[in-house]
């Protein structure tokens, strides 16, 4: 009789599924393997674009998120010109450092729905993604990013990984993505402490 073994950084115990923990450990893993790969020639998808028209009125939706958030960052997916996911900064309430905007909007909408619907998907957020963020928006197939604030914009305001967006896409020659910047930055910036 042979015994398989589960994971425990994916399995709590024996019995249950701690899904927070295994998006996190994937994630970590996914992260190290772009950081490993970046000495590589890459050929991503990855472009960047100007604002569409809708662009400041989802943005001006993830400011509102990120402005109930425990810092001011905010997220929001949209598909088809519907919103489909909300999330805000929640790194102090749920005692979780990867509770980014970005990241909680896609927790809130894989909880619900297959994760393969996130391809194609535009996120705004409030704040351009961190390393952790883009790498899961990469990993999810949201096939576009439109961020107020710039990592260089917010490194003014607090720590920040000094990391580009475009970056990121450029080492995950998989992905396609398009990334739009700077829509609302000034309202986005607003927000922080003086």
């Amino acid at each position: 009789m042979s015994v398989r073994m589960r994971p425990k950084a994916l399995f709590g115990d024996a019995n249950s599924f701690d899904r927070r923990r295994a998006l996190s450990t994937l994630l970590c893993a996914d992260l190290v393997g772009v950081a490993l790969s970046a000495s590589e020639p890459a050929s991503a998808g990855s472009t960047y674009t100007a604002p569409l028209p809708e662009d400041e009125h989802f943005m001006r939706m993830a400011i509102a998120e990120a402005a109930r958030g425990d810092m001011p960052f905010g997220a929001v997916i949209v598909r088809a010109g519907q919103v489909v996911s909300t999330g805000r900064n929640l790194g102090r309430t749920n005692n979780d450092p990867t509770a980014h905007g970005e990241m909680e909007a896609i927790r809130r909408f894989i909880a619900s729905r297959p994760a393969a619907e996130l391809q194609g998907t535009t996120l705004y957020t409030s704040g351009e993604p961190c390393p952790m963020c883009m790498g899961a928006i990469l990993w999810c197939g949201i096939g576009r990013v439109v961020f107020a604030a710039s990592i260089d914009q917010l490194a003014t305001k607090l720590g920040q990984i000094m990391l580009s967006s475009q970056e990121v896409a450029k080492a995950a020659p998989f992905a396609k993505v398009s990334i739009t910047g700077g829509v609302l930055a000034a309202d986005a910036l607003a927000l922080f402490p003086a």
